[in-house]
């Protein structure tokens, strides 16, 4: 195996992944050295987890160049937020969906009397 010429370059087999080795990966992502389809198939990860590294890498970069950067609490107070918002769209999309099918009766029960 040949040495990295890189210090963002990972190994082929990690079997812990480190904040440093999630950074690495994150860093040849934002990099343009790979995409993250591409580094979660080489590391036998799930896009949507690579994909949670970058987001993840991406805020708390973006708080730590703020004037005055957000303590973790907030940080988990505003995604706590965003999620609760989220749930409450899915659920409005789930009530309207229920409504427009109660014409077509309810599912799973057949119109024979078998």
């Amino acid at each position: 195996m040949t040495e990295p010429s890189d210090k963002t370059e990972l190994p082929d087999q990690i079997k812990r992944w480190t904040a440093k080795r999630r950074s690495a990966l994150v860093l040849r992502i934002l990099k343009g050295q790979t995409t993250v389809r591409e580094a979660a198939r080489e590391h036998g990860l799930k896009p949507s987890e690579v994909e949670e590294w970058r987001d993840r890498f991406l805020a708390g970069a973006e708080n730590n160049l703020r004037t005055n950067p957000r303590s973790e609490e907030q940080q988990l107070e505003r995604e706590n937020q965003k999620l609760k918002q989220k749930v409450g769209e899915l659920v409005m999309s789930i009530d309207v969906l229920k409504e427009a099918m109660k014409p077509y009766g309810p599912f799973g029960q057949g119109t024979s009397n078998e």
